[in-house]
């Protein structure tokens, strides 16, 4: 036998190992429903984790540095908005849950910097930061069918009321919220209203019943919160975060979670109250906030440990971690119907 053929069968062999443990790292299972999903920034990629075991089943490449994303809803895709390192991001990758692959990359140009994403109604409504915009992607037809120019700098998270008639918008260098309203009767026609909040809004949240809407200011340690009847502001709260990067309301709309990035805290309030309550040591660089639909639990990302902290809301007490990857953050959960 020559060199070269043995070199050869080397060769082979070893991209034949190296593709049998590629398979196995990113598919150790079917896909469980509800499934926790998890974006790892640094690694680029989009982790399927079953929550009653705390095992990663599925490892999906995406585009560079995902930040966010949002599940379709029959639980089966996932849409993730492909943000960008030093160039920035134009595509959203389309997620087969199912299959556990990306199915498309769709290219979002000349919008830049996708970063906050939702599903409603079928379509797929995210910002794009370096263009001062929101862009609609209809699966249908593939395309992006519309394009809302908010005219504010960094246009980051977004979120919609449950009727849909409202989308809100976090715009952290303009130091505003963007409120985008429509009727039942003409949906077609959005106005737009820009809310003047603190220093660098960035995570905020209704609460469950809609009555107030709660933006954490990262760039001057408060919150503001809003009337969501007026659009204005009726309280300010002095938190005291170093830089505030999620905010969430739990199911019962009884308590707000801040995860402070640069402090490693989460921080509690009382919803009622509207007075800290706790402040707990959570891990290095917390990120997203993800609560279970029963209020038991929330997974917090610490993006500088690779890990997601899991929180008893009633003992607040943390249970411990699941492995995640490298810069966990965007966290959603797919449920299939």
């Amino acid at each position: 036998m020559s060199r070269i053929f043995r070199n050869s069968c080397r060769l082979a062999l070893s991209l034949l190992i190296a593709a049998i443990s590629v398979s196995a790292l990113r598919a150790a299972g079917p896909t469980p429903s509800p499934a926790l999903l998890v974006l790892n920034k640094e690694d680029a990629n989009l982790i399927i984790i079953d929550p009653a075991s705390g095992k990663t089943v599925a490892q999906i490449p995406t585009g560079e540095a995902p930040h966010e994303l949002a599940v379709s809803a029959d639980g089966k895709t996932a849409y993730v908005a492909n943000y960008g390192h030093s160039e920035a991001g134009s595509t959203i990758s389309v997620i087969d849950l199912v299959g556990q692959k990306e199915i498309q990359k769709v290219d979002i140009s000349p919008l830049r910097r996708p970063h906050g994403i939702a599903v409603y109604d079928g379509k797929v409504y995210f910002t794009a930061e370096d263009s001062k915009a929101i862009g609609v992607y209809d699966p249908l037809t593939q395309k992006v069918s519309r394009v809302f120019v908010t005219g504010q700098e960094r246009s980051h998270m977004l979120a919609f009321s449950k009727d849909g008639l409202r989308l809100y918008i976090a715009n952290i260098a303009s130091n505003s919220m963007t409120a985008l309203m429509r009727t039942a009767t003409n949906q077609e026609n959005w106005e737009a209203m820009i809310i003047a909040l603190g220093k660098g809004p960035e995570g905020f949240s209704l609460s469950p019943d809609e009555k107030e809407l709660w933006a954490a200011n990262s760039g001057d340690g408060s919150i503001s919160i809003v009337d969501p009847n007026t659009n204005k502001v009726v309280k300010k709260i002095e938190i005291g975060t170093k830089r505030s990067n999620r905010l969430k309301f739990t199911p019962n709309g009884k308590y707000v979670l801040v995860s402070d990035l640069s402090g490693g805290e989460l921080v509690v309030l009382e919803a009622k109250s509207r007075k800290v309550i706790k402040r707990i040591a959570i891990g290095q660089g917390p990120a997203g906030i993800l609560i279970l639909p029963d209020g038991s639990k929330a997974y917090i990302a610490c993006s500088g440990e690779g890990s997601l902290a899991i929180l008893d809301l009633k003992s607040w007490d943390v249970n411990g971690h699941v492995s995640a990857g490298k810069g966990p953050d965007g966290m959603a959960w797919a449920v299939q119907k």
